[in-house]
């Protein structure tokens, strides 16, 4: 089916896929842009529950920074009268990604202690607030450079803790000793001793990215994790589209909901054109992004 695009959202994930990292781009030429709201334009055969001029939100495979998309239907799912297209267009890659992350990849449990590195990045704003509204516990944040940590804390998180000497101090201490249930890694491999030094017996990893670049490094022995009590798992939501969409249209229905009855609150910055998407690349590039990114497509709102 095809969309005519209103906005699109930026993510990291073009930023990856521009600079060549491996398995971010199927073929060249490619178009970036993996979510986007507008509405329907036309729908192909077989397609009964959506129809042409019905506002929607939608993941793409590439292509979402352009006035028309092609996606799937099953990876569309109808816009809430509640919700604009603006607020839609910012919430299939973040929200999702982040609800996913903790009910199905995590297994968060009630009361659970949480540390999510680069809090100050879309998904880890979304965490901030899907933490607390599905029944976690303590809410930590890790930022890359000191001059983010009002940003992250201002989106939700108990403690912010820009990376350097003594984090794993700093985690230990905010949690009393005991160490954190779940970490929610976007950075590779790069963080994983620290992730492993912090993670209380029976706690659970979830790498999700690989923001830094380059070839990851292998993962511990299994001694290490099998003493330790650790377990070390990984999502895309990418491959998650391809495999199983009806989980991640599910995830994307539950956050839409949420933000329509008012359990959840996107921000987004409006980017004013598809002109100035790769100023804002080069400012997620740089690790100078805070929060999610949407650019205006055709809309005139």
């Amino acid at each position: 089916m095809t969309i005519d695009v209103a906005y699109a959202g930026v993510n990291f994930l073009d930023v990856m896929a521009r600079r060549g990292d491996v398995g971010y781009v199927p073929a060249w030429p490619y178009v970036p842009g993996l979510e986007v709201a507008g509405t329907v334009r036309e729908v192909g055969a077989g397609v009964s529950d959506l129809t042409a001029g019905q506002r929607v939100a939608a993941f793409t495979p590439g292509g979402g920074l352009s006035e028309v998309a092609l996606t799937r239907a099953v990876l569309t799912v109808p816009i809430p009268d509640q919700i604009s297209l603006l607020t839609a267009a910012g919430t299939p890659m973040m929200f999702s990604t982040a609800l996913l992350l903790l009910t199905d990849s995590a297994r968060l449990g009630p009361g659970d202690n949480v540390l999510v590195h680069s809090a100050s990045g879309g998904v880890g704003s979304a965490l901030a607030q899907l933490v607390p509204a599905i029944g976690g516990g303590l809410l930590i944040g890790t930022v890359g450079r000191p001059d983010k940590v009002a940003s992250a804390q201002k989106s939700g998180y108990d403690v912010v803790i820009a990376r350097g000497d003594g984090l794993i101090e700093a985690v230990r201490a905010a949690t009393g000793g005991g160490g954190v249930d779940v970490v929610l890694d976007p950075l590779g491999t790069s963080m994983l001793d620290v992730d492993l030094a912090v993670t209380a017996p029976g706690g659970r990893i979830v790498l999700f990215g690989n923001a830094g670049g380059g070839q990851p490094a292998p993962l511990p022995p299994a001694g290490k994790l099998i003493g330790g009590n650790v377990a070390i798992g990984g999502f895309s939501i990418s491959s998650l589209g391809a495999s199983a969409p009806e989980r991640v249209a599910a995830a994307l229905r539950r956050v839409l909901d949420m933000i329509a009855t008012g359990r959840l609150d996107v921000a987004v910055t409006k980017v004013d054109s598809l002109a100035d998407v790769p100023a804002v690349h080069q400012l997620l590039a740089d690790g100078r992004g805070n929060g999610k990114y949407v650019t205006r497509v055709t809309s005139t709102e």
